[in-house]
């Protein structure tokens, strides 16, 4: 099944148009994704990751006059989850976050492994992810992908349609995500990674958790840590 979607992706030359806006917040310079089929006030909306920053990226949606309907949370790292609570009760938006995360969420500040971050609001998701399902939110059709090794529960959101892929802290432009932290494995990370290359088209966007945007053909040939299952 995969293999066959993996081939009618590939059949699609044209992608539909996507608005993607990037919001680098918190300490840890975090992105966080605010992504519309359409680029027009009262646009149905995804927001991908609030890491912090809450307010600063409430204005931007009031700004934007985008419609938020949905969050999605690719893991549970306190830089991808701190601003989700107070977000979502501004929006009214349901959370989606993956499954063997979901009590991270739940109780934020447990889970910070170092002093001075915090401390963040916890938050209840209204739906869990494990990889395998497709959505369909906001105008979009989402495939979410399971792609652990950075975080047990990890998930990308992939947008086939529109030739996007939302890796969380799975694959960075000339890095991958760390393995020193707790549920992280390097041999993991790597499958993730190869089933990205193997299954999604080089041209596709990533828009990572950090640093800049890129594409997984670019990756896949000057990425340094991808040498051993890029060739």
């Amino acid at each position: 099944a995969d293999q066959l979607a993996a081939g009618r992706r590939r059949e699609r030359v044209r992608l539909a148009p996507v608005d993607v806006r990037c919001f680098t917040v918190g300490p840890v310079a975090e992105n966080c994704y605010l992504v519309r089929a359409e680029n027009r006030p009262g646009a149905r909306a995804l927001l991908v990751d609030p890491g912090d920053e809450a307010e600063r990226l409430l204005a931007a949606i009031e700004r934007l006059d985008a419609r938020v309907e949905a969050i999605l949370i690719t893991h549970c790292h306190f830089d991808h989850i701190g601003a989700v609570a107070p977000v979502a009760r501004a929006t009214g938006a349901p959370v989606w976050v993956p499954a063997a995360e979901r009590h991270v969420l739940a109780d934020i500040n447990s889970y910070v492994p170092w002093p001075g971050f915090g401390p963040f609001e916890s938050w209840e998701a209204e739906h869990a992810v494990a990889g395998g399902e497709t959505l369909e939110l906001a105008g979009f059709e989402i495939d979410v992908l399971f792609t652990p090794g950075h975080s047990p529960g990890h998930v990308s959101y992939s947008l086939p349609d529109h030739g996007a892929l939302f890796s969380g802290d799975v694959l960075f432009r000339g890095s991958v995500g760390r393995t020193d932290l707790p549920g992280a494995d390097w041999d993991t990370l790597l499958a993730s990674i190869r089933k990205l290359l193997e299954t999604l088209p080089g041209e596709t966007t990533v828009y990572p958790g950090h640093m800049g945007v890129t594409t997984l053909e670019r990756e896949r040939h000057t990425n340094p840590f991808l040498a051993e299952i890029a060739s």
